[in-house]
């Protein structure tokens, strides 16, 4: 089945591409774009801008960028006909498929998810009715979690053996070898299969979409020498830092509540979601990631950290805050009495006063410094100022200026020291960070496109020549139909020496004589490879180039009679920067010619081509703005 390209178009033209990334992305306007914090790499001076207009995205530091497919495709990690589908189903619009011939042939993404799939069932089945699933049963009656909780987390059982699973994979006719990758199975020095899941507890892992992508199995009997828990391999639809278990069932109530509680365990979170505390996700098996922390700022910007109270849980809350605080999220640690973790301080003390004990939850500063007591690093001055600075460097990657002057009066205030001593310090984190990463400035930007150029192109152009050919590429996007008019009326695909221009050209010729608007966000996708498209948004994102001055010459004109004027002058100096290459060309070869019949033929050409600039000048000049 496939998905008309009417409907990619028709859904693609439906949505904004400013509202759907902000759903993701804090923007704020800027002129006629959109700014924020880029997704895709970690910055402090926002670089990512968006063309509500042009209905496409660039980042002027990573270079990420495209329509709304791509920021979807690369922000949830997921394929193009799933970017549509999700898409669609934010916008409530319902697509149609067509039949093709390849339809038996799936793509290899969702033939995983289909094994993924199939081996959750298995697991599930074995769970509820194999005889040897009494020993899972029975654990799990023991550790509170109620039937209906097995059901909604889909928990299974692996049987104890080497060849269950594999003899289920052959009967269901499942890709051994795609069986073998997603580490369901595992293969011998022998070349023999084998199951990798025997006797565990079996937490199937979800994408935020809800689909299985992974797994999760844990001993059940605590003799056995190998890991607690056993995990699935990284694969084409699992990356384990870009995942967090139960998003899909919370994200919900995250975003109703605003606030997410970030816990380490599957039993934390399957405990505290039985007993009615939703808006809970777990990082489970890895330190909080970078990925992570942007895929839950996407649901929210107020998190709880809810990790163990041992040396291991405090190191990996002192990891997070940092990872928190770059992303501005408003981050909080609970802790709990010595000895509990949240599974067992919900079954021992009810949602109310876990709830009582998030309320109480402090906030990084309180945090720390208690942290820093407790290390004894305030009976020692030298300790102490070390301490101190470590709290000023946790304000420091907070971005927003008031809560980062806010926290650090509140520094001041709790060391009794004067704020210009703390400012200070302040001040020599910022200028180092400044001095020692890339700041990058939109201004710098100009000479992009055409080092693009020079990695797939012989072609010798001058910056001249260059800047001029751009300038026209760059109007054709401007949405203003006299000036397209123009443009299309006196410029050929082939006028333009740079193979990316005459493409481009091509496409919004085409897009124009079917008269269809020139919009950036529905071109990308029909251009040949990625370098085309990265030449695209970084032209299309270049304000043209109109003179501030313009206003004085022109006075009381308004924005499009400028804008014509500018492309009438733009295309002057196109036209005539051809008529003068050819020129040059042809003194070139008057210096080498030999014969006389020869030379003349060359000194002709040169009188037409000097009547062909006066022309270009009059014809250009007398245009009127219709």
């Amino acid at each position: 089945m496939r998905i008309p390209e009417s409907k990619i178009e028709e859904i693609r033209s439906a949505a904004s591409i400013v509202d759907v990334i902000s759903g993701y992305v804090q923007l704020r306007k800027r002129g006629r774009n959109y700014l924020g914090l880029c997704p895709f790499h970690s910055e402090k001076t926002p670089s990512f801008t968006v063309s509500d207009e042009k209905q496409i995205f660039h980042c002027f530091g990573c270079h990420a960028g495209g329509n709304v497919y791509k920021f979807l495709m690369d922000y949830e990690k997921i394929s193009f006909v799933e970017a549509v589908q999700e898409l669609a189903k934010q916008l409530g619009i319902e697509i149609e498929y067509e039949s093709t011939p390849g339809d038996e042939k799936q793509s290899e993404q969702e033939l995983l998810y289909d094994i993924n799939t199939e081996a959750a069932k298995y697991f599930y089945n074995n769970l509820q009715n194999s005889y040897e699933g009494e020993i899972a049963r029975k654990y799990l009656h023991e550790r509170k979690i109620k039937p209906q909780t097995i059901n909604s987390f889909g928990l299974g059982y692996a049987l104890r053996g080497w060849e269950y699973f594999l003899n289920f994979a052959n009967e269901k006719k499942l890709d051994i070898e795609k069986v073998t990758e997603l580490g369901l199975i595992g293969k011998n020095e022998d070349g023999r299969h084998y199951d990798k899941f025997t006797g565990r507890l079996i937490f199937p892992i979800f994408s935020p979409n809800g689909r299985v992508v992974a797994f999760a199995g844990r001993i059940l009997d605590e003799r056995e020498k190998s890991a607690k828990y056993l995990n699935s391999p990284e694969s084409l639809v699992y990356i384990k830092g870009r995942i967090l278990y139960g998003l899909s069932f919370a994200k919900d109530e995250i975003r109703k509540l605003d606030k997410a509680i970030l816990v380490e365990g599957y039993m934390d979170l399957i405990s505290l979601v039985q007993a009615g505390i939703k808006n809970v996700v777990a990082v489970s098996g890895t330190a909080l990631t970078e990925d992570q922390v942007q895929l839950l700022s996407r649901y929210t910007k107020n998190i709880v950290l809810l990790f163990d109270a041992d040396t291991a849980g405090i190191k990996a809350s002192m990891r997070s805050i940092e990872l928190l605080l770059k992303r501005d999220i408003e981050v909080k640690i609970a802790t709990l009495p010595a000895g509990e973790d949240p599974d067992s301080f919900i079954n021992n003390y009810g949602k109310e006063k876990f709830e009582e004990t998030i309320s109480y939850a402090q906030n990084f500063l309180e945090y720390q410094s208690e942290y820093y007591e407790k290390q004894g690093m305030f009976a020692d001055p030298a300790k102490m100022s070390e301490a101190i600075r470590e709290l000023v460097k946790s304000a420091a990657l907070i971005n927003d200026e008031l809560k980062r002057n806010l926290l650090i009066k509140s520094i001041a205030k709790k060391f009794n020291l004067r704020e210009i001593l703390i400012e200070n310090e302040l001040e020599k984190i910022l200028k180092k960070e400044r001095s020692s990463s890339k700041i990058v400035k939109h201004i710098g930007e100009e000479n992009t496109a055409k080092k693009i150029i020079e990695t797939v192109s012989d072609t010798k152009i001058s910056d001249s020549e260059f800047s001029t050919e751009k300038e026209i590429i760059k109007l054709l996007f401007e949405g203003e139909k006299d000036v397209v008019d123009l443009i299309i009326h006196h410029v050929d695909q082939y006028d333009f020496r740079i193979p990316f221009n005459q493409e481009l050209f091509s496409l919004v010729a085409e897009t124009y004589n079917e008269g269809e608007p020139i919009i950036a966000g529905a071109l990308i996708d029909k251009m040949k490879d990625e370098k085309s498209e990265s030449y695209l948004r970084e032209i299309t994102f270049e304000k043209y180039g109109i003179s501030k001055i313009w206003d004085d010459i022109y006075p009381g004109a308004d924005e499009k009679q400028i804008l014509v004027k500018y492309a009438k002058d733009t295309l002057k100096k196109f036209k005539l920067q051809q008529v003068n290459r050819r020129i040059n060309e042809n003194h070139k070869r008057l210096e080498e010619a030999v014969e006389e019949t020869e030379k003349l033929k060359i000194m002709k050409e040169n009188l037409e081509l000097e009547k062909e600039k006066n022309l270009v000048a009059k014809e250009l000049s007398s245009e009127e703005v219709v």
